[in-house]
């Protein structure tokens, strides 16, 4: 990574309602597999709280399972129900809290990509239409009541977060997961409320975020991510044009969401042709809500299977954070890699930098 020539750009104070950031840095959500029987332990304490003691701003936790039966697809990833997993919640709150950072959870349903092997058959996957990511049946669609338990739970999980202190909450609506598969038309094919066109398929999103406002009240910020790309499907897009992501995201907006993270898988490609905006740019421009971007950051690639990835200058981040297309920036890899990341890069310390590889992940553990 080369030095930045400015960077005072990200380290601004930034709040929205209640919640407080030093800086305009974010961690992204990144799952993590090691909370035994989905109880996050004194490990998950220790790893976020290493992050906020080196100047992370905003800390948005792994995915962790609303309370419902097919709402995740392994049992090491955390749950957030249930009374030994919320006091495990509680703990890294309060680690967080007392270094001097910010946490969100990012409430989670993995729909339809939980597998139907002999280990889940107990408990099948559910989605829109019982469709994969491939568009294949695999089981029955979602009745409008089990739809009504879902949303209940996430609701649940929105009041549950603002009990045991968190900042806000985040809902995942992006990869192909549970609500994703709502919108895309290739997992959503139902003739009812919940399907139609592009607009009509983002009801039970908005259901979801009406419930977690009622939950949680006015001052509590809802966090909103969302993404063209699927994880089966890179190329793919909800929206082809600005006007159609408007006509999306209006929706939502209404629903009660305060900030949208804005998944892409390389910040700095346009969204659209004719313009340079990516999608948190396009984002903000219209629905004049703050926005997050995402995505390589101080990488030369996107996430592959491959281990490695060379760390690269922030400048074009900082010069566009500068001229207000995004309001927060979120970092994945880099994080795992060398917890400090924030703090080096505002000391502009780029050579101490832990290099994101295969043995950097160790810090996984």
């Amino acid at each position: 990574m080369t030095k930045s020539k400015s960077i005072n750009a990200l380290f601004q104070p930034w709040s929205i309602k209640d919640l407080h950031m030093k800086n305009r840095t974010v961690m992204a959500p990144m799952t993590r597999n090691f909370s035994p029987e989905g109880v996050p332990d004194e490990n998950v304490v220790s790893y976020y709280r290493r992050r906020a003691e080196s100047e992370v701003g905003l800390i948005v936790t792994e995915g962790t399972g609303i309370s419902h039966p097919a709402s995740l697809d392994n049992g090491n990833i955390p749950r957030f129900y249930g009374e030994d997993a919320l006091n495990g919640w509680k703990k890294v709150v309060e680690a967080v809290h007392e270094a001097g950072g910010k946490i969100v959870p990012q409430l989670w349903h993995v729909g339809m990509t939980r597998p139907l092997d002999d280990s889940s058959k107990s408990v099948p996957p559910v989605g829109p239409s019982g469709l994969n990511l491939h568009g294949e049946k695999v089981v029955e669609p979602l009745s409008d009541d089990e739809i009504e338990l879902i949303i209940q739970a996430y609701a649940e999980a929105a009041k549950a977060a603002k009990d045991i202190g968190f900042d806000g909450i985040e809902i995942h609506g992006a990869h192909g997961y549970l609500i994703d598969q709502f919108f895309w038309d290739v997992t959503n094919k139902r003739t009812d409320q919940y399907g139609g066109n592009a607009v009509e398929r983002t009801r039970f999103a908005a259901e979801v975020i009406k419930a977690c406002r009622k939950a949680v009240g006015e001052d509590f910020p809802i966090i909103f991510r969302f993404s063209q790309w699927k994880m089966t499907d890179f190329e793919a897009k909800l929206a082809q044009t600005p006007d159609e992501l408007r006509e999306f995201l209006a929706p939502l907006t209404e629903a009660g969401v305060d900030v949208y993270h804005c998944s892409t898988r390389r910040f700095w490609e346009p969204e659209f042709e004719g313009s340079s905006l990516n999608l948190a740019g396009w984002t903000k421009e219209l629905t004049g809500l703050p926005v997050i971007t995402v995505g390589s950051i101080g990488l030369n690639d996107a996430f592959t299977e491959r281990t490695h990835a060379e760390m690269t200058s922030i400048d074009q981040l900082v010069e566009r954070l500068e001229e207000n297309e995004f309001d927060l920036v979120a970092i994945g890899r880099p994080l795992l890699s060398d917890p400090a990341w924030v703090q080096k890069v505002k000391e502009n310390n780029a050579e101490a930098i832990v290099p994101f590889s295969k043995e950097a992940l160790k810090e996984l553990y």
